[in-house]
C-alpha cells in the first residue's frame, strides 16, 4: 500500500485526532487557522479548540486577490498562478503557526482547507440555460500538503454542488454537529461578507435543519469603505455609519431584489450585492446626493433588515436564541440595530458553546474534515432542503 494512503488509514483509526482548519473568507483580513482535536464522529464528535489564530494578509495578497475576485472577466493565467501562490503561501502561515506553538507538523493529522473563493455561481444567479450550479475556490491543497508534510482536505464546496446543493452555506454541517442541543431551538448566525443562519431545532428532527444565505453581511459596508476612504478595509466599531443617519428610501431600494422573495434555502455572493448594485439603488431611490456616512448607515440598516426579515419569514413565531460568529458581530451599530428589529430575541455568541466566534468557520472545516475521514453521510431529510447527506473533501498526500 501507498505509505501516504497506509498513513491517512491510520489516522482514520485513531481514538483522537488533530486537525487544522483553516478559512480565509471574502474579507481578506488575514487566514484563520485552528488547531483541533477531535473524538467521535456524528452526533458524538466532541472537539477541543487547542489554539487559533487569524494571520493577517499583507497589501500585496489583498491586491492579487482583489483583481480576480467576484469578476466575471479576468486574467486566465492570473488565477493560474494564484492558484499555486495561495497555496503555497497559505502552507507557509501554518507552518510560521505551529512553530510560534511548538507543534511539530507531524504531530498534525491533517488540514482542512477552505481556500480563497474568487467566484460563486448557484444557477439562480447565474441564468445560464443548461448550467449547473458553480462555485471556485482557489489555494491548491497539493501546495499545502507539499508545503507542510500534512495530509490536506480541501475544496470540500465541489462536493456539495455535485450531489445537487448551490456549494454554500456549509455551514449546517458542522453547526448540527458541534451545537445542537435538546429542547433548544438555536439560530447559528454567521455574518461573513454574506450573512447566513443555521436552524437547529430543539426536538433535534434532522429534516427540520435548514441553513441559508440571506443577504449581504460586511460586503457591502467593506467595498464602500474601501472605495470612499481609500486606505481603510472596513468600518472599525461603526465609526463611519454611527456618524451618518440611515435614509428610508436607499434601505428599501437596496431591499428592492428578487434574490429576497425566494424561498429558503438560498445562496448568494458579491458578485450580486456589490458597489453596482448600490449605484443602482441610489439611483432609483434618488439617493445619490448622500453622504459617505449616511450612506454607510443606511447599508449596516440594510444588512440589519435583510438579516433580522430573514429569521421572522423562516421561522414565524418560534422561540429561538441566536448565536452569533463572524466578523460583523464585532459591528457594534449592525448587532444595535439586529436587536432593535429582533425585540426579545436573546443574542450570545459562540463563546458559551465552547467555540471562539472568530474561529467557528475554521473549526466548521476541520469538522467536516474529520466527518470525511471517520463519519457517515447525515441525513438531512426532503431534498427541496438541498442540503446533501454527502462527505466532503478531496484529499492530497505529501509525498
Amino acid at each position: 500500500m501507498n505509505k501516504m494512503l497506509e498513513q491517512l488509514f491510520k489516522v482514520a483509526g485513531k481514538e483522537k485526532r488533530t486537525i487544522i482548519g483553516l478559512m480565509s473568507g471574502t474579507s481578506l483580513d488575514g487566514l484563520d487557522i485552528a488547531l483541533c482535536e477531535f473524538e467521535g464522529n456524528g452526533t458524538q464528535t466532541r472537539m477541543k479548540l487547542r489554539e487559533f489564530v487569524t494571520m493577517p494578509y499583507d497589501e500585496t495578497f489583498k491586491r492579487e486577490v482583489k483583481a480576480v475576485f467576484s469578476k466575471r472577466e479576468v486574467d486566465l493565467e492570473r488565477v493560474c498562478l494564484l492558484n499555486a501562490y495561495i497555496g503555497r503561501f497559505h502552507a507557509d502561515l501554518i507552518n510560521k503557526s505551529l512553530q510560534t506553538w511548538g507543534v511539530e507538523s507531524a504531530d498534525v493529522d491533517v488540514i482542512a482547507s477552505h481556500g480563497q473563493t474568487i467566484y460563486h455561481a448557484p444557477a439562480s444567479l447565474h441564468g445560464v440555460a443548461g448550467m449547473p450550479d458553480a462555485t471556485l475556490q482557489i489555494g491548491d491543497g497539493d501546495h499545502i500538503a507539499m508545503g507542510t508534510g500534512i495530509i490536506t482536505l480541501s475544496d470540500f464546496r465541489q462536493k456539495h454542488v455535485a450531489a445537487g446543493g448551490e456549494g454554500a452555506p456549509l455551514a449546517v454541517y458542522g453547526d448540527y454537529l458541534l451545537f445542537s442541543e435538546q429542547d433548544q431551538n438555536r439560530i447559528m448566525l454567521n455574518i461573513g461578507g454574506i450573512a447566513n443562519f443555521t436552524f437547529l431545532p430543539g426536538d433535534l428532527d434532522t429534516s427540520r435543519i435548514f441553513s441559508t444565505d440571506v443577504g449581504p453581511g460586511n460586503t457591502l459596508m467593506d467595498a464602500y469603505v474601501q472605495q470612499q476612504f481609500p486606505g481603510t478595509y472596513y468600518d472599525a466599531d461603526s465609526a463611519i455609519a454611527l456618524k451618518g443617519t440611515y435614509n428610508q428610501a436607499l434601505v428599501a431600494s437596496l431591499l428592492y431584489h428578487p434574490f429576497f422573495e425566494q424561498d429558503f434555502p438560498k445562496t448568494t455572493g458579491p458578485e450580486l450585492f456589490n458597489l453596482s448594485y448600490l449605484a443602482e439603488a441610489q439611483r432609483r431611490s434618488d439617493t445619490e446626493h448622500l453622504s459617505p456616512e449616511d450612506v454607510m448607515a443606511s447599508l449596516n440598516r440594510f444588512s440589519a433588515v435583510a438579516i433580522s426579515g430573514a429569521l421572522t419569514r423562516s421561522l414565524g413565531d418560534s422561540d429561538f436564541e441566536i448565536f452569533l460568529s463572524g466578523g460583523g458581530m464585532h459591528n457594534p451599530l449592525l448587532i444595535q440595530n439586529i436587536k432593535a428589529l429582533l425585540p426579545g430575541a436573546t443574542v450570545r455568541d459562540t463563546a458559551e458553546l465552547g467555540v471562539s466566534p472568530d474561529a467557528k468557520e475554521a473549526v466548521l472545516f476541520a469538522t467536516l474534515a474529520n466527518e470525511c475521514l471517520v463519519g457517515e453521510p447525515i441525513e438531512f431529510g426532503p431534498g427541496k432542503r438541498r442540503v446533501p447527506s454527502v462527505l466532503m473533501g478531496k484529499i492530497s498526500l505529501p509525498e
